[in-house]
């Protein structure tokens, strides 16, 4: 069963959202590498809180790669724009999914 990890975090002192994004394009490209990854959404809500959102074929390739990226990308210039101090991360199974039908053609 499919998998959401759920990481929050604030960013450092005068980046931006737009700053946090550029600074995961490796880390982009490192996660479409990773056996189970499906997909990843990046959004921000007005307090300034991150959330990174990323659906895993599996929790066990969620946490896989978590415990990865801290070793593989460590390099990565996105880990200097986050607040470690204020992170946090949770991989959990999916229990339900609704996903909307295409259309019906006539």
């Amino acid at each position: 069963m499919d998998a959401i990890e759920v990481t929050t975090f604030k960013l450092n002192r005068g980046l931006t959202v737009a700053d946090f994004i550029a600074a995961n394009a490796d880390v982009d490209a490192w996660l479409l590498k990773q056996p189970g990854f499906l997909s990843r959404r990046i959004a921000q809500r007005s307090d300034g809180v991150v959330i990174d959102l990323l659906i895993w074929a599996s929790a066990g390739d969620g946490e896989r790669a978590a415990d990865r990226l801290m070793q593989e990308p460590a390099d990565s210039p996105v880990h200097a724009a986050i607040d470690q101090r204020t992170v946090t991360w949770t991989v959990s199974r999916v229990h339900h999914r609704l996903l909307p039908c295409p259309p019906a053609r006539v």
